[in-house]
């Protein structure tokens, strides 16, 4: 398994191939990720636990565990931690391509 550590928390990637990834995310209370979208994959969340509030195409959804949300290739989307413990989620991307490049972040909070 591969960890990396972000501003926002850390993600660990559980599984991955040519055709797909599984990443567990936690996301740190108080922070949010890039307000974002993809090129090249789709996504699947499933909320694990804490209380998140998702951006999808600029509508605001509040979720919590057991939660999930389908994003395709070039929706809009953030997560954010309006909790007071970290927000676990499993993500499952699907597509033709996986990297941190195919990041278009519209808004960040971290100036990337």
């Amino acid at each position: 398994m591969s960890e990396s550590t972000r501003p926002w928390g850390r993600y660990e990637i559980l599984q991955e191939s040519d055709v797909h990834k599984v990443k567990c995310i936690w996301v740190l209370p108080g922070k949010r990720l890039s307000y974002q979208r993809h090129e090249k994959r789709a996504e699947h969340w499933f909320i694990v636990s804490g209380t998140a509030l998702v951006t999808y195409n600029g509508d605001e959804i509040k979720m919590q565990s057991g939660d999930t949300i389908d994003i395709a290739i070039g929706d809009l989307h953030r997560i954010e931690n309006i909790g007071i413990d970290d927000v676990v989620f499993i993500e499952i991307q699907s597509g033709s391509y996986f990297g941190e490049d195919d990041i278009e972040r519209i808004e960040d909070d971290f100036g990337r």
